[in-house]
């Protein structure tokens, strides 16, 4: 196990992770996305309609998956690895803290072209969700 602290720092910096959901026949659906993270806000974006949505609105509760650095040992068997995993709510933002997660995504994913970025959100904001997941516990491991 790894602290939390050091979680969480794996999940700020990770470039992509997995969302898992439960599906209506109990089921896992796990997908993997961009996201950014805020405080203790997972933020992300999405099509208008489609599974996740649709997951999402049948129940909120998700786990969140991050990897970080990873280097496979053959000789040992084993692999040197760093992970997170965050649990909590998602729920749909609107209006002004949905542009923001936006942005966030924006200045994570793109530092170099910000300005480009709040054209494109402006010009498409209106055919993107944006969910929050509330963060309500983060879990760490690594092998280093």
């Amino acid at each position: 196990a790894i602290s939390t602290e050091a979680a969480r720092a794996l999940l700020e910096s990770a470039e992509y992770g997995v969302l898992s959901m439960a599906c209506l026949d109990g089921l896992p659906y796990g997908i993997p996305l961009n996201f950014v993270l805020a405080g203790n806000s997972i933020y992300f974006h999405c099509a208008p309609e489609g599974r996740k949505t649709d997951l999402l609105a049948a129940n909120q509760r998700v786990s969140f998956c991050v990897v970080g650095r990873t280097h496979v040992l053959p000789e040992q068997f084993g692999t040197e690895y760093e992970s997170a995993v965050g649990a909590g709510i998602a729920e749909e933002v609107f209006a002004d803290e949905k542009r923001q997660g936006l942005v966030l995504l924006v200045r994570k994913y793109s530092p170099e072209h910000v300005d480009a970025g709040l054209e494109y959100i402006d010009r498409l904001i209106d055919r993107t969700r944006v969910f929050r997941i509330r963060v309500e516990s983060v879990t760490g491991k690594a092998r280093r």
